[in-house]
């Protein structure tokens, strides 16, 4: 039985990574009843993985005062490759040995709601543009800066997911045709090898190695980690290498941002993901944007160049499960017009 509150329909979504599974009960409207994250321990398989799946969903349907029967119906975001249609996992490179795993029907019999299975950055830039940074447009491109480049485009409430289910995948267009970086997909010359934070980290060891002066070499003779957020406090505090790294990150993800201009022309380019610098909360964050902003200026055709909005994206990580149920709350009204 699906229960209607004064809010309408309730839906529940599922982000699935391979660090964490977050949760949460999303409203009609897209705002979030509850919100519960929990490991998921994807190195101990799928069954072990899918029984956190299921927990972390019960638990935020908890966290709401809710029981199962008010939830109308579930969505799931989760790593690619994937089949959508076929409600698979196929080959997810953050989840290995998830390989051809039903997941979308397990996670159905296991919760008895209906389940609608989403790669999860273009359920994060679902949820974005249904109820964050892109709810007044009809289009855009969202970027989601990590580990590696997820993206998605939403184009008059379609997500464009292509015939493979692998469209969107636009972290891995190739920026660099001769002797581009590796990716870690076994690609060379992509986005996100040159934009992503596991491709900030390297090219500053590269810069470390050639003997370029930084005061990360004093910060790294502790035997502390070098990352993204470690560079950031460089650049923060005047480091030249650290700014020019960061800066070549933002520059390069212009190129990248411009390709998707080009493509569907969207209303609206929006940036997430872990490596946000700050956002508009730092002078690192603004001078980020500002420089990819700067690039597209240079590049773009003149009028998406002056048209097209450029900006963070608002709903941080909780874009993956709210986009998720906004993609159950999305089938299940495409159905209702097709019935």
């Amino acid at each position: 039985m699906t229960v209607s509150r004064e809010t309408g329909p309730l839906f529940l979504g599922i982000d699935l990574g391979g660090t964490n599974v977050r949760a949460g009960v999303v409203d009609d409207s897209g705002s979030p009843l509850s919100r519960v994250e929990q490991r998921t321990h994807a190195s101990r398989g799928p069954e072990s993985g899918i029984e956190r799946i299921i927990a972390t969903a019960r638990a935020a349907v908890a966290a709401a005062n809710l029981d199962m029967e008010h939830i109308a119906a579930v969505g799931l975001a989760t790593p690619g490759t994937m089949d959508i249609p076929g409600g698979m996992l196929l080959h997810p490179h953050n989840l290995p040995g998830w390989d051809n795993v039903p997941i979308r029907d397990i996670v159905a019999e296991n919760l008895g709601r209906r389940t609608v299975l989403q790669n999860d950055a273009n359920a994060a830039a679902y949820g974005e543009y249904w109820a964050g940074g892109g709810r007044d447009v009809h289009s855009l491109a969202f970027w989601t800066l990590g580990t590696g480049i997820g993206s998605g485009l939403i184009v008059a409430d379609m997500i464009i997911t292509g015939e493979h289910s692998h469209g969107s995948e636009c972290g891995h267009i190739i920026i660099e045709m001769d002797n581009g970086r590796p990716c870690a997909t076994g690609q060379n010359g992509t986005l996100e090898a040159y934009s992503s934070a596991t491709a900030l980290v390297l090219r500053c060891w590269e810069a470390l190695e050639a003997g370029r002066q930084t005061v990360l070499r004093e910060w790294l003779a502790g035997d502390e980690e070098l990352t993204p957020l470690m560079i950031a406090s460089a650049a923060e505090s005047g480091d030249e290498l650290a700014d020019e790294l960061i800066m070549e990150t933002a520059r390069c993800l212009g190129v990248g941002t411009v390709s998707l201009m080009h493509t569907i022309d969207p209303a609206m380019v929006l940036i997430g993901g872990a490596m946000t610098f700050g956002r508009h909360g730092t002078k690192l964050g603004r001078r980020f944007l500002e420089r990819v902003r700067q690039e597209v200026r240079v590049r773009a055709f003149p009028v998406p160049a002056a048209r097209t909005l450029i900006d963070y994206a608002t709903l941080g990580g909780d874009a993956g499960f709210i986009g998720a149920a906004g993609c159950a709350r999305r089938e299940l009204r495409l159905e209702s017009l097709r019935a």
